[in-house]
């Protein structure tokens, strides 16, 4: 996306990052002519406004050049001290070298030529300032000239080396390593690329490709990698950017083909290492990415050739290019649409061309408008990456990354992903699982006495008996028990009773509220007009029901009651006589004369005696004559729920008993305070009704808590048990309350990382969608633990998406059929490395950085990328496979296995200071020795290692030790490579190079047999032979970088450089 443009035949230099606002130096290049041939140089400031839409920057100041300019930068040198903005350091023709205040020219005030210096001899074309010392400016031009300047003193420059120590040549690209402050790179045409060390005034390494083709233009150093640098070719027949490691110097660690003719800049991002910005005489500016070697970002096609890009130090996304149509273009490398540029730019004409009038709309094309579409970035940038990060999984797992938590780890490295499993609910999971083995087993009846005996509140307690009953036969009785009533005990009182009675003479006198008064209230004393000896007499009539010594007796024949009664009875007219007997309140006659009378006459006298008779018991006993449950629940007081559910206990019916329950708890409910809709919940136990025993629960704790829902999951299930074994495991279906109330429990349980628990009580016949869901990703979370297992049906509607059938075809490159058969990896441990950072995988052995209440770190992962389509990276001993499989690969050729390596390695530190050459007596100890962390290894080149490598003798004349059985399949996999190239092989050249490979790979097995190697070495190599296996010899040299960038040259120096060949040729020759 184009930001902002500048019409100006010109190089170009940003402000330092610490600079605001930010300002772009523009000066008259040397290497191009404007339209009127003008030969005057300029140098211009202008401001950098993102905020303004417009393509137009603003102009800040202008200043009069002597000459033009070859190169322009600027410098934060003087930038500390007040209303200071900098210096700008331009070369010019004839060895011109001139300074200039940027504060002086913004203000147009004082002098703003700081100096001029004419001490080289030739164009000035290189320039660059310390990163680390502002004041440091370092000036290349013709003859090999490189100066140091000291801007507090530029009076005698620091020369570097003489020119007796190498062939004059001009200086293409100087640079300051971002690491070490002392250590100066210098670019020549002829390829070579000169490293310098400052302190000791002299070059300690010389880089050059053997092809003698690479003419450099470019040079930069990688921003975290001190021994890193890439080199970039203008030479047409090898447009290429090579990646050295000064540690491993003989040949590039990779090399980008990317341009189809020569590079005219290179410009490395200080914000991503991974972003290497390039533009060449094919008029495309490109952005690779240095670990893929893809290309990441394109612009479209230039009209001109660029010859110059630049990364802005203050905004990591935008750059800079400078192109010799005379144009300074700013893009964006996040991608965007040019079309409001070009409507822009469309209304800018349009108004040209309106007379008052609105044109009509622009059509564009579709085609157009699909190509003004600029993509971003194909990964993100570094800049915009979280640093570290962490969240929460399903199941109770806390995925966290970060960066290593030490600095002596190679930049970029993959990073650690850690999958632990957080446990916040200790006491929940524990009576979660006695519950579960309570059910599993069946012994609720312990439980419930547990649970009884561990309740602190009598409600509680109650509740939990009440429970435990609903698990035992004859339940109603031991309900009657609970609630205090008792068959046995009311026959001892009553015998108790009656006894006193006796005790106390034949004519008890009434007493207030005892039961034989009551008795006599309702059955006897009711009878004005009898005496009590004839009240004594009808008793015992009732009692003996045998007549004994009957004196005669009259029928009254009298006008008066009794005379009617007499008549009624002797026509048998027994409905006026009962009319007659209620009127005179002889309720005792009506009732033995109704019950002679039939039973709905009986049923009628009983209505009238009880709507009449109003005394403490008479509603209990017309419910109790009537069996009118109903009113009972309806209108009994609620202080009496006890007896109204001990009188549904003892009278009501089977069918009807769970219903009148459930309307006694339902009114206690509603018209009860929080203690009864407490004690509601026993109705629903006796009822058998889980859901409203939910939904009185819910009632009473309006706040969720792990805790409660612990116990009402208790009690639910246990009542749900008991209703299975009096119905059958299918008369029980749970209703939405309960349902939404397991789930809730379930996904607690999940939470904390108990999913086969979760996965037990969700109902198994439940067709709601939540249910389902969580079922099935409780399933799957659970991976091999659930290996044999039916699969849930799938809870989501299946929608059928078009897809490109796979074809045989592209199964094999180039449509060739491999030669042998790839034997398939073997199930690992996953740990996986990132394609977009394929270094060799690092694992500090520190613990996960989260720290919970009860954590317990499962394992660690690296982030996935793409697993099926080839071998990704993986760390040393390790292939991606299923999560639980251990067992090991088997080689190639025969029933050898691999022995597991250690899951991770440590690789050596990255260089980050400067790199000291070893006494030889320490290089002829280093490498018998495991390399440790903190000491420099020898650089490429250094005085010793020569000697190093003569002493290793012909493998025929050495009696080595037998090579150890881990390492047996390393042998077995680079022996079978060698014999299939040689098969494969037609020409001498390469056959020859294969004998010689086999003979200095015997090196190699001796150093194993010694043991004289890294571990981080040991583990690369079975990943390389891993890679070979599998036909992937691209990821094979990939690893082989990694590898030969972190070890010790003296090291891997005798077989590395063999293996990378071998690796080549079997590449070239698809075997």
């Amino acid at each position: 996306m184009k930001l902002k443009e500048l019409e100006r035949p010109a190089v170009q230099a940003w402000s330092p990052a610490s600079q605001y606002p930010l300002y772009l130096a523009t000066g008259t290049s040397a290497q191009q002519l404007d339209s009127s041939f003008s030969t005057n140089g300029t140098l211009e400031i202008f401001e950098v406004d993102f905020r303004d839409p417009s393509l137009d920057l603003k102009h800040k100041g202008v200043l009069s050049a002597s000459s033009r300019f070859h190169k322009l930068i600027w410098g934060s040198f003087g930038s500390g001290l007040l209303e200071s903005s900098g210096v700008i350091a331009g070369g010019g023709d004839n060895g011109m070298l001139i300074l200039y205040n940027v504060t002086h020219i913004l203000s147009s005030g004082k002098e703003p030529v700081i100096a001029q210096k004419q001490k080289h001899t030739g164009a000035v074309r290189a320039l660059d300032f310390n990163p680390f010392q502002g004041n440091l400016l370092a000036s290349g031009a013709s003859d090999s000239e490189v100066f140091i300047w000291d801007l507090n003193n530029l009076n005698v420059p620091m020369t570097l080396g003489s020119k007796s120590q190498q062939p004059p040549e001009d200086v293409k690209a100087l640079s300051w390593n971002r690491q070490a402050q002392h250590i100066l790179s210098s670019a020549h045409p002829s390829g070579k690329a000169v490293v310098w060390d400052l302190r000791k005034n002299e070059p300690i390494i010389k880089v050059s490709d053997h092809s003698n083709r690479m003419h450099c233009s470019g040079l930069a150093w990688h921003p975290d990698i001190a021994t890193q640098l890439v080199l970039c070719s203008e030479d047409d027949r090898l447009p290429v950017i090579q990646l050295w490691d000064l540690r491993f110097a003989s040949s590039p660690l990779k090399v980008l083909e990317s341009h189809s003719r020569g590079i005219l800049s290179v410009s490395w991002s200080q914000a991503d290492a991974e972003l290497l910005l390039t533009s060449a005489k094919d008029s495309q500016i490109l952005c690779l990415n240095l670990e893929s070697s893809e290309v990441v970002y394109k612009l479209p096609t230039q009209s001109s050739w660029c010859f110059e890009v630049q990364w802005c130090p203050r905004d990591p996304s935008v750059f800079s290019a400078a192109s010799f149509d005379g144009w300074i273009s700013l893009y964006s490398v996040m991608g965007r649409s040019w079309e409001v540029q070009h409507m822009r730019l469309a209304d800018k004409i349009s108004s040209s061309f309106s007379k008052g009038q609105p044109l009509p709309p622009l059509q564009v094309p579709e085609q157009v408008a699909q190509a003004s579409l600029i993509p971003p970035l194909k990964k993100p940038p570094k800049w915009i990456r979280r640093p570290t990060g962490v969240s929460f999984a399903f199941g109770g797992k806390l995925v966290t990354f970060g960066l290593p938590s030490t600095r002596l780890v190679p930049q970029p490295c993959p990073r650690l992903v850690f999958i632990s499993q957080v446990t916040t609910e200790s006491e929940f999971l524990m009576r979660s699982t006695e519950l579960q083995e309570a059910l599993e087993s069946g012994n609720l009846l312990n439980y419930c006495q547990n649970k009884s005996q561990q309740a602190l509140l009598q409600s509680e307690k109650m509740l939990w008996q009440f429970l435990k009953v609903t698990l035992e036969q004859d339940s109603r009785m031991k309900f009657l028990k609970l609630l205090g009533y008792s068959k046995d005990e009311l026959q001892k009182k009553v015998a108790t009773w009656l006894k006193s009675d006796v005790g106390l003479g034949e004519g008890p006198q009434p007493k207030g509220n005892d039961l034989n008064s009551d008795r006599q209230q309702a059955f006897c004393s009711q009878a004005s007009k009898h005496t009590t000896e004839e009240a004594s007499a009808s008793s015992a009539f009732f009692d003996e029901l045998v007549p004994q010594n009957m004196t005669p007796w009259e029928i009254p024949i009298t006008k008066d009651v009794d005379g009617l009664l007499s008549q009624a009875l002797l026509l048998g007219e027994l409905g006026p006589a009962v009319e007659l007997c209620l009127k005179e309140e002889r309720f005792a006659d009506a009732i033995i004369l109704a019950q002679a009378g039939g039973a709905d006459l009986l049923k009628q006298t009983q209505e009238r005696y009880l709507a009449k008779k109003k005394t403490k018991i008479s509603s209990l006993l017309a419910c109790v004559v009537q069996k009118n449950w109903k009113d009972v629940v309806c209108t009994c007081s609620l202080k009496n729920w006890r007896e109204a559910l001990a009188l549904l206990l003892t009278y009501s019916s089977t069918e009807k008993f769970p219903e009148l329950c459930d309307m006694l708890g339902t009114r206690m409910e509603q018209e009860g305070g929080r203690a009864l809709t407490s004690e509601a919940r026993l109705c629903y136990v006796c009822s058998g009704s889980v859901e409203r025993l939910v939904e009185c629960w819910a009632k009473c704790h309006q706040a969720l808590s792990p805790m409660a829902l612990q116990d009402l999951m208790e009690k639910a299930m246990v009542l749900n048990r008991s209703l299975e074994l009096l119905r059958g495991p299918h008369g029980v279906s749970p209703g939405p309350a309960t349902t939404y109330r397991v789930t809730q429990y379930a996904n607690l349980l999940a939470a904390q990382g108990s999913l086969a628990t979760a996965m037990s009580f969700l109902p198994r016949d439940c067709a709601q969608p939540p249910v389902q869901q969580l079922r099935d990703r409780l399933f799957h979370a659970q991976g091999s633990a659930v290996l044999g297992q039916q699969s849930p049906p799938f809870p989501y509607p299946r929608i059928v998406v078009g897809a490109i059938p796979h074809s045989k075809e592209t199964s094999y490159r180039l449509g060739s059929q491999p030669s042998h058969q790839v034997p398939t990896p073997s199930p690992r441990p996953r740990v996986f490395t990132p394609q977009s950072s394929p270094a060799m995988p690092l694992a500090p052995s520190h613990p996960s950085p989260y720290q919970g209440p009860r954590m317990q770190n499962i394992s660690d992962y690296r982030a996935s990328g793409s697993q099926a389509i080839q071998p990704l990276p993986l760390g040393p001993g390790v292939r991606p496979g299923p999560q639980d499989s251990w067992k090991e690969a088997p080689a190639p050729g025969g029933n050898l296995q691999r022995n597991k390596l250690p899951e991770t390695f440590m690789a050596p530190a990255p260089i980050t200071a400067p790199v000291m050459s070893l006494t030889p007596e320490l290089q002829g100890i280093l490498p018998l020795q495991p390399p440790v962390s903190g000491v420099s290894h020898a650089p490429p080149g250094a005085p010793g290692e020569l000697s190093l490598q003569l002493q290793h003798l012909p493998p025929e004349k050495m009696e080595r030790k037998e090579l150890p059985p881990e390492h047996q399949s390393l042998k077995s996999s680079f022996e079978a490579l060698l014999q299939r190239c040689s098969l494969s092989a037609t020409d001498l050249k390469t056959k020859r190079k294969l004998e010689e490979a086999a003979q200095r790979l015997e090196c190699l097995y001796e150093k194993l047999c010694e043991g004289t190697l890294s571990p981080h070495v040991v583990a690369g190599l079975h990943e390389v032979a891993r890679c070979v296996d599998a036909g992937s010899f691209e990821q094979g040299l990939t690893v082989h970088a990694q590898v030969a960038g972190c070890s010790s040259f003296s090291e891997v120096s005798s077989f590395m450089p063999i293996l990378k060949a071998v690796l080549i040729i079997a590449h070239k020759l698809l075997v």
